[in-house]
């Protein structure tokens, strides 16, 4: 039987996952150290270097909207809130987030980086910025080659330290994780852990990060391979929310996931697409406001057959 390669984090939900040697029947898995996803979501995005891949989520939109032969699976194993992922130069005169139109803003990374698509949906939909009107500098090139910019945006950032950026005022702010703090900068949002959350109760909306792709020809071949992963995994993210000690130590990762069942008042990581609705609605609805995809995909056809019913 053949061995299927599955690069993904060790997130504690992985930990009784990379535990498993077969799937279906005697397919074997190998689990490679892959801490840097990111490189491994960008060699099966363009090269279709593995069976079965941990991929941030838009980065999966913007490859299925050009074809690319794998599809996920309806479920997500990091999940996160994106109102403290909006930086601004506080001596740049923002006093609301609108004021951002008219301006060039940075990107850590490229175009499609998925924190960067929730954080511009932040932007857009609770706070009315025209993200049209905001010029939006990357710093990095994007996983699916094939992707175009939006007029609205460009690569002249490519390699430049953020520091840099924000001291020679090319930018007035920032969206994405940022490699390191700025004098100067802070949050636009005041709270934003509070607003994220907020944000979720008010629309029901609970950000999607990343996910799990499969190769097309393996769920060809293999018609109850789809099924079968979504039950492990699922069964694997059972044992580790049962094994936090939540009145204990606790790990920097089970810290944000006790802080997420406790913001979210449920599963941090709910699996299945009816569970997850709102948030695939809404992402991808703004991947084809922001340019991303060519058109809105519908929530089901991003799935892989026999699991669009599934839960857990």
């Amino acid at each position: 039987m053949p061995k299927l390669v599955v690069p993904t984090r060790s997130y504690g939900l992985m930990r009784e996952m990379k535990t498993r040697t077969t799937i279906n029947e005697g397919l074997e898995l190998e689990f490679p150290e892959a801490e840097n996803i990111l490189v491994f979501a960008r060699k099966m995005v363009r090269e279709l270097a593995y069976d079965i891949c941990e991929m941030p989520f838009t980065t999966y939109l913007a490859a299925k909207a050009v074809g690319k032969k794998f599809t996920a699976l309806p479920l997500f194993i990091t999940r996160n809130f994106h109102h403290q992922a909006i930086h601004v130069d506080a001596n740049a005169g923002l006093s609301v987030p609108k004021d951002m139109e008219g301006k060039t803003a940075g990107i850590v990374r490229g175009y499609t980086v998925t924190t960067g698509v929730w954080a511009r949906y932040v932007l857009s939909s609770e706070y009315d910025v025209d993200l049209s009107k905001v010029h939006w500098t990357c710093t990095d090139d994007e996983h699916v080659a094939e992707f175009e910019l939006p007029s609205f945006a460009d690569y002249n950032s490519m390699g430049k330290d953020f520091k840099n950026l924000f001291a020679n005022r090319e930018i007035v702010g920032a969206i994405g994780t940022l490699p390191e703090p700025v004098d100067g900068v802070q949050p636009l949002i005041g709270d934003p852990k509070a607003a994220g959350f907020a944000s979720y109760h008010n629309s029901g909306v609970y950000p999607c990060n990343h996910g799990i792709v499969v190769r097309d020809e393996l769920l060809e071949q293999y018609p109850d391979l789809a099924v079968d992963l979504f039950n492990a995994l699922k069964s694997s993210k059972e044992a580790y929310l049962s094994s936090i000690n939540r009145g204990g130590d606790l790990s920097k990762e089970d810290t944000l996931t006790v802080e997420l069942e406790e913001g979210v008042k449920g599963d941090p990581f709910p699996y299945g697409i009816e569970p997850n609705r709102p948030a695939l609605e809404a992402l991808t609805q703004t991947a084809f406001d922001q340019l991303i995809t060519p058109r809105k995909f519908s929530v089901e056809e991003l799935f892989a057959k026999g699991t669009h019913d599934l839960v857990g």
